[in-house]
């Protein structure tokens, strides 16, 4: 089959499984029940119609307004589509059809869910890393590391190194932070954790600054580094190895 089709059937695939993960982002950590109804508008309460339930979909042919009440749709939820969808194709593209494309995929799935529910509530849930974590245990298995030790060293070096920052700030990071790094470690191994935790940190950094000199948030305002987290782990997945390549050939 041709790339170009293969290609386009993973994004459209992502954009579907892009639309669920709004919906896991945003009921799963309020425990609201996944019922067979259609979502409402969260400003006034009217049910969505069935083009409503996809948000690239609604956002575009509704010019980002809600057609009951008028009010803004949040950007998020189309975005968080369109990005599922387009890295989807490109773990296709980058990876192929071998084991570890698996891998990718689910890497970016509980990656968008975290997105939405760390922007929404400032909250990462331990369920999503929990459902993940024995599917990546296994997926590593199939498809070990290299070395094979470096996913359990990964773990511990990503839980352990968040772990002494909330003890040495007491509360700087948060336990969501840690968990997720602790699962983080296990997909990318002990080099690429680490890398992932210096990029979130120069993300989170570079960015913040440029929300405060632009007045958008206040100096001491809390925000979620949950995004930053997640921009610094795909950079990683895709790009580790050439990253490090780089930064240990200015050493010689």
């Amino acid at each position: 089959m041709n790339i170009i089709i293969l290609i386009t059937l993973f994004f459209l695939l992502g954009l579907i499984f892009g639309s669920f993960y709004n919906v896991v982002g945003l009921r799963l950590p309020k425990n609201i029940p996944f019922a067979n109804d259609r979502s409402v508008c969260p400003q006034c309460n009217n049910q969505l119609t069935w083009y409503e339930n996809i948000p690239l979909v609604s956002f575009l042919i509704q010019r980002g307004k809600c057609r009951h009440c008028g009010e803004s749709i949040s950007y998020i939820y189309p975005v968080i589509e369109f990005l599922t969808g387009a890295l989807f194709a490109f773990s296709f593209y980058s990876i192929g059809f071998q084991a570890e494309l698996i891998t990718a995929l689910l890497f970016v799935s509980m990656l968008m869910i975290i997105v939405v529910s760390d922007i929404t509530y400032m909250l990462i849930p331990n369920k999503v890393l929990l459902f993940f974590l024995p599917l990546f245990i296994g997926m590593r298995i199939i498809e070990p590391s290299d070395p094979w030790w470096s996913a359990i060293g990964g773990a511990m070096i990503g839980f352990g190194l968040i772990f002494m920052i909330i003890l040495i700030s007491r509360g700087g990071m948060g336990a969501g932070d840690m968990k997720l790094f602790g699962v983080l470690g296990i997909v990318l191994g002990m080099e690429k954790v680490l890398l992932a935790f210096f990029l979130s940190c120069l993300i989170g950094a570079v960015i913040g600054m440029v929300l405060i000199l632009f007045k958008i948030i206040e100096r001491k305002q809390p925000v979620p580094f949950g995004p930053y987290i997640v921009v610094a782990a795909l950079i990683t997945y895709f790009y580790g190895n050439t990253l490090i390549n780089w930064y240990f050939n200015l050493l010689v």
